[in-house]
């Protein structure tokens, strides 16, 4: 696989200049052919919200996306799936859909008959169009994780996998490690063509739902999805092995042999580094995969992290009720918008926060058996 990986600074949505570096990025880095193809191009919906709140790629970015694809002579189709994920869902306040119809681009329902792909010795249900076209393109945001660190190029493939069949697989990898293997056996059993990652504005803190914007000013391009993350993960401030899928697939040797194997386009590297960037904190996998042992045998336990829900937040939307993969998490029916967590059950996946547009779901260090 190519190895090279693009970056472009570009501090602001300008559609013009968006173009051309995706045009620059995608001639640099030796993108497919597009002429007569049929394309997908795969945003990063977590969830409907407006651009500003920098949750979803922007739907500039998209549309130079779209634009550049259609100039090749390619036929357009995008889609994606939510965190919480119903039939017929519109990213509407996410800009995307107007920006489909404005260039005659169908948005797909990944709900309707997904199909099943070979997934190490199992398998696992994807969206039947992903089989459909010729070529997948994937628009990862330039975002924080609270489990995974940094989502990226690998993670954004998850969104192929339609409603809660995603939340389920944290049900059975529970902890970083096994969650990132995965991540790459999807991967490999379906690898989009190329990617282009929206950093020009990021997210920092409690991604990737509840954290905040900031610029970052960049867009990185690739067709090897690793080297897109490992760049990410350097100009974030991270060193990249202490992003777990980027140690799972270095230890795979699945795209690249080491981080100094790509070959990086782009400006001077440390002057796009944001040193005050605020990363998530690096843990021990292993606290996390022995949770939830510990929480079954009730052993004493110090210091963890853990969902922690403000209740005066809370609209009783139920979306993190919903998304938990563990029916860890209850209303409380005698108090009005309370929800309550079964720590017992929690195996500490951190979706309830991703879904919450309340920031009525932080997670927090608590203190426990002592």
């Amino acid at each position: 696989m190519n190895s090279t990986v693009a970056v472009r600074r570009c501090r602001e949505y300008d559609p013009e200049a968006v173009y051309a570096h995706i045009e620059d990025i995608y001639n640099v880095c030796g993108g497919p052919e597009l002429r007569n193809k049929k394309v997908l191009l795969k945003p990063n919906v977590l969830s409907d919200n407006l651009p500003e709140r920098c949750v979803t790629t922007h739907p500039v970015v998209l549309e130079a996306m779209i634009a550049f694809a259609q100039a090749r002579g390619a036929t357009v189709f995008a889609g994606d799936s939510p965190a919480v994920h119903s039939r017929g869902f519109r990213p509407v306040k996410a800009g995307i859909v107007e920006v489909c119809e404005k260039r005659g681009v169908p948005w797909i329902d990944f709900m309707k008959k997904p199909t099943p792909v070979k997934l190490g010795n199992g398998s696992i249900r994807i969206a039947s169009f992903a089989r459909e076209v010729d070529l997948i393109i994937s628009l990862p945001k330039f975002k924080t994780h609270e489990l995974m660190y940094l989502t990226g190029a690998i993670k954004n493939t998850l969104g192929l996998v339609p409603g809660f069949i995603k939340a389920r697989q944290h049900a059975l990898y529970q902890n970083r490690e096994s969650f990132s293997s995965f991540l790459l056996d999807l991967n490999e059993s379906i690898t989009p063509d190329f990617f282009i990652m929206d950093g020009i504005q990021g997210m920092e803190g409690p991604g990737p739902g509840q954290g905040t914007p900031v610029g970052t000013e960049v867009l990185i391009g690739s067709s090897n999805p690793l080297a897109v993350d490992i760049i990410a993960s350097k100009i974030a401030g991270y060193d990249p092995l202490d992003i777990p899928t980027n140690r799972v697939a270095l230890k795979r040797g699945v795209w690249l042999k080491s981080p100094e194997s790509l070959i990086y386009n782009g400006p001077e590297f440390d002057s796009l580094v944001k040193k005050n960037f605020r990363r998530i904190r690096i843990t021990s996998d292993r606290n996390i995969s022995l949770q939830f042992v510990l929480n079954r045998i009730k052993l004493p336990k110090k210091f963890e992290r853990r969902p922690v829900f403000i209740h005066e937040n809370c609209t009783g939307c139920r979306e993190c009720i919903k998304i938990c993969p563990r029916n860890a998490i209850a209303m409380d029916e005698n108090r009005k918008n309370y929800v309550v967590l079964t720590d017992s059950k929690c195996i500490r996946c951190f979706c309830c926060s991703e879904v919450c547009n309340y920031n009525a779901v932080k997670i927090k260090v608590k203190v426990f058996g002592v």
